[in-house]
């Protein structure tokens, strides 16, 4: 019953708790994170340097620009994209340490976070404007996936399986052994003491 019990409880969580279970743990979080990111940078820098290569090439080497052009600036850009992913997992995982939650907020923070360290060099200005368009963009990422999940339908939660009786209370099926004669004590009439006194008087008179 409590195996149960847990998994009705599983079942039943909000949508906001269950997908914040399904991600991996913070250390391991920014390992994926990073590697994620880079390859997601990687496939990404493929395709389009390869068009833009290509286009940029004059006629006959078109496909030995494309080749050089992904070789030189794919890796670049899944760098990039991986300094960002394994930077923003690093902030999110020490807000979820120190607030011991998870909520849209360590996202957000966590861009704005982001967004300042990768643009410190161009000084306080430019890192400022960076860290807001990292926050607006993680704020509105964060709101779109909040929308959608209200638009879900939500599936009714699963009813508690009704609790089983013990074993001694069920009774034998008929025809077992001790049944019928049992039955047949139930099923003879009772005397009552009159009747039980009148007939052993008729039995007397017979035998005389």
């Amino acid at each position: 019953s409590l195996l149960r019990l847990s998994a009705w409880t599983r079942r039943t969580r909000p949508k906001r708790e269950q997908r914040a279970m399904e991600r991996d743990p913070c250390p391991h979080r920014i390992l994926d994170d990073l590697g994620g990111a880079f390859a997601m940078g990687a496939i990404g820098g493929t395709v389009w340097h390869s068009v833009a290569g290509a286009r940029n090439s004059p006629s006959g080497e078109r496909l030995a620009g494309s080749l050089y052009a992904v070789r030189a600036r794919a890796p670049v850009l899944g760098g990039n994209f991986a300094v960002w992913g394994g930077l923003f997992s690093t902030f999110d995982c020490a807000l979820v340490a120190m607030r011991g939650k998870e909520d849209p907020w360590n996202a957000i923070v966590s861009g704005a976070a982001t967004g300042y360290v990768l643009a410190a060099r161009g000084g306080w200005r430019a890192a400022s404007r960076s860290a807001a368009v990292g926050g607006v963009l993680l704020a509105m990422i964060e709101g779109l996936n909040h929308f959608l999940l209200r638009l879900a339908p939500q599936a009714p939660p699963p009813s508690m399986p009704p609790p089983q009786a013990p074993a001694a209370a069920y009774a034998p099926p008929a025809g077992a052994l001790g049944v019928a004669a049992r039955q047949q004590l139930v099923n003879e009439p009772v005397l009552s003491g009159a009747t039980a006194d009148a007939s052993d008087v008729l039995m007397q008179d017979k035998w005389k």
